[in-house]
């Protein structure tokens, strides 16, 4: 087990799939950055629901599934040898293991999909379910497709003024603080007087509501980033389509960073369009925050 004392584990799920063993390497340099443990979980479970599994049958699966966790145990320690990595296996599905292992972890680091994923499937069942429902923050590393290289750290954030979307400014600013890198924080404005807008309202100054939102963006900002003056934070605050903006964003940048629902998503959904539509398009990995994880201390409005 991991030692109490050593801080909260920096939690991988690793099934030996080329997916996660980019995961296991975003984990490990993660967990060095942070100077905290490593747990390597993987799921025993019968992927053949409904029907009762006899115990019979589950005691020649769980050695397999044992040399499996070992293995990403091992491929951990060779990686960084003086940091803590533990095994895990828990039963049940990967994303209910995972949800449960992630309640005591600084945060979960998964592939975009795993080894029962069918061909062609860009994300998996698990790479959604987990940062929809996780209490901590939840990053999916994606295949590294043309990776930035040469250039200096940058961790993009989406913000919509939504709790969650605060609290992955503030995570934001935690990843760059730890790999020495600058945040640039994005904000995606659809003018209400435009065709795009579904019902424009009247006698509305469209052109006075976007820059009172600008201002009001960038003071949260600024507010929130002097927790962590050492990072350099800049503001953009366009008029496009964010799934647009950040999927395009992602292909120079370390990692994206969004909350797990914005203000467009309704109550019923646990994961809002732009991450999902991130989740499935970007090249960078991503990380998703839920709001539960900040309490942001927010100036008041400016008159």
């Amino acid at each position: 087990m991991i030692d109490a004392h050593a801080g909260r584990p920096v939690l991988v799920g690793y099934d030996d799939s080329t997916e996660s063993r980019h995961a296991l390497h975003w984990a490990v340099a993660d967990a060095r950055l942070r100077g905290l443990p490593v747990l390597v979980c993987h799921a025993l479970h019968w992927p053949y629901a409904p029907r009762p599994v006899a115990q019979e049958i589950m005691r020649h699966v769980e050695p397999v599934a044992l040399g499996v966790v070992d293995e990403g145990v091992r491929r951990a320690r060779e990686l960084a040898p003086e940091l803590d990595v533990q095994p895990l296996l828990g039963r049940g599905t990967p994303s209910a293991v995972l949800l449960e292992a992630a309640r005591e972890a600084e945060l979960t680091v998964l592939g975009s999909r795993g080894q029962g994923g069918f061909e062609g499937l860009q994300v998996g069942s698990a790479a959604v379910q987990v940062p929809a429902h996780s209490v901590t923050p939840v990053v999916v590393v994606r295949p590294p497709l043309q990776p930035p290289t040469g250039q200096d750290v940058r961790i993009v954030a989406g913000l919509d003024g939504s709790p969650a979307s605060l609290a992955a400014f503030d995570l934001a600013l935690d990843e760059a603080a730890l790999r020495e890198g600058t945040v640039t924080a994005l904000c995606c404005w659809t003018d209400c007087g435009s065709s795009s807008w579904q019902e424009p309202l009247p006698f509305v100054d469209s052109h006075a509501l976007r820059k009172g939102a600008e201002n009001r963006f960038r003071e949260v900002v600024s507010h929130l980033a002097r927790r962590r003056p050492e990072v350099t934070v800049v503001t953009e605050f366009l008029t496009e389509r964010p799934q647009r903006v950040l999927i395009e964003a992602s292909k120079d940048a370390t990692l994206l960073v969004l909350g797990n629902r914005g203000n467009e998503a309704p109550p019923c959904l646990l994961l809002g369009a732009v991450t999902q539509a991130a989740l499935l398009e970007s090249r960078c990995p991503v990380a998703v925050a839920p709001a539960a994880v900040l309490n942001p201390r927010l100036p008041p409005a400016s008159g």
